[in-house]
């Protein structure tokens, strides 16, 4: 790696904190996934976006910045990286994916929050995250009411924060707030960055989507094949690079290791034996270096086949229809796509349950592992509903409530074991 020391220096990061997460994360990684036997050559461009993750790629950001681009800092799925792309601006997804400074992020939140927010608050206060120091733009979404609330103490602590609002119900009252908040953020981005969203810059932004999202649809698909021709562990990683890689380059990145997966299917390769246990992943998204649960997992013997989360299959499963004439056309488009998402925040929301099935299905999982974050009320309150669902159609659940720890490894191992066990015998 080169050396970053000044421009981490001029974002204004602790550079002694810093250095030490690089210590840890790289050796976690190492041990994670560079261990893994007979991993898809076309990994290796992921392990290198990861080795220079706070590096080249800030890097890259800070050229942009220069060439008068702006940087668009975002943790949610709901925030349309079309509306950034459509005024040539860069959007990067934000560090809340590890326990680092929970201590800090305890003196302005309670310690019941769940650790993704307690996560943003500790890689901010401990001044680590070159991601949110280098956006000159922080889009915050009132998801649920512990982000909605630490907002207000977020936006004392960024240059600007922009606070999204989102439907709670899909209804036609919800369309109509979502496409309003896509209009106003649309003003917002426009003037932060002195370019107007016109009919071809907005086409050409949902392009340059679509494109990314038919690469995972892709990558999705192939997993259905048996022996698994990547593990769970690795096609995880590349989801989360999705929210961080420029677009364009992850998209041909994505489709070369398709190539490869595919040659591997053809040939019978694979990284599981035929016939190993599959599962699928249900519940709350995993950020980068979140990687706890699909190692216990894969540790088990068993291979995660899809991952039915925001860093995962709901993240990137629909297109936005490129049709219309009008920049107002194109967002009705953009507000359709987006208000697909089934994330829990809706209630109702059982076509989450519903296409947790077909995963199944077409994935050929034996097995759901939904997966809640500490404290994060609408996943847990959805596990089981999930559950009972699921278990009455014939399909194994194992229901799962962690938080960014160590701690409770052991213990989900055998509570995994048992449900590998489990799904062995049926």
């Amino acid at each position: 790696m080169s050396d970053y020391t000044q421009m981490w220096s001029s974002l204004g990061l602790d550079l002694k904190a810093h250095d030490a997460l690089l210590s840890v994360l790289g050796g976690a990684y190492t041990d994670i996934f560079l261990s893994q036997k007979n991993r898809p050559e076309g990994m290796k461009y992921f392990d290198f976006v990861m080795s220079e993750v706070h590096g080249l790629r800030i890097k890259e950001l800070m050229d942009a910045k220069a060439q008068g681009r702006k940087v668009i800092g975002s943790y949610c799925v709901f925030v349309p990286e079309e509306l950034i792309l459509a005024v040539d601006g860069v959007s990067v997804g934000l560090c809340a994916g590890a326990e680092f400074n929970f201590e800090g992020a305890e003196t302005v939140l309670p310690r019941n929050t769940c650790a993704l927010i307690k996560s943003a608050f500790g890689f901010k206060l401990g001044r680590v995250c070159p991601y949110l120091e280098a956006s000159d733009v922080v889009v915050g979404e009132n998801t649920c009411d512990g982000k909605k609330k630490s907002y207000e103490i977020l936006g004392k602590l960024v240059n600007d924060l922009y606070v999204m609002d989102l439907p709670q119900m899909k209804s036609e009252t919800g369309r109509a707030l979502l496409k309003e908040e896509y209009r106003k953020f649309i003003k917002k981005l426009e003037d932060v960055s002195g370019k107007k969203v016109t009919t071809e810059s907005l086409q050409k932004g949902i392009d340059i989507v679509n494109a990314k999202r038919n690469a995972m649809k892709r990558l999705a698909e192939i997993r259905s094949a048996d022996p698994a021709p990547i593990s769970g562990l690795d096609a995880l990683l590349v989801n989360q690079v999705y929210f961080y890689d420029d677009p364009v380059r992850f998209t041909e990145s994505v489709n070369k290791l398709c190539d490869e997966l595919e040659e591997r299917v053809k040939k019978g390769i694979g990284v599981y034996p035929n016939g190993a246990p599959r599962v699928i992943v249900s519940g709350c998204p995993m950020a980068v270096p979140n990687w706890k649960l699909p190692m216990v997992i894969e540790s088990s013997n068993a291979v995660i086949v899809g991952e039915e989360s925001c860093v995962g299959e709901r993240g990137a499963r629909w297109l936005t229809e490129a049709k219309g004439g009008t920049v107002d056309s194109l967002l009705d488009q953009i507000t359709d796509r987006y208000f697909q998402v089934e994330c829990a925040i809706f209630t109702p929301n059982p076509s989450r349950v519903d296409y947790v099935k077909q995963m199944a299905k077409k994935l050929g999982a034996k097995g759901i592992i939904h997966y809640s974050l500490q404290f994060c009320q609408p996943y847990i309150v959805e596990s089981g509903i999930a559950e009972k669902e699921l278990e009455g159609a014939g399909i194994p659940t194992l229901r799962l409530e962690t938080d960014y720890s160590q701690e409770d490894a052991g213990q989900l191992k055998t509570r995994v074991e048992a449900f590998i066990e489990r799904i062995n015998k049926k």
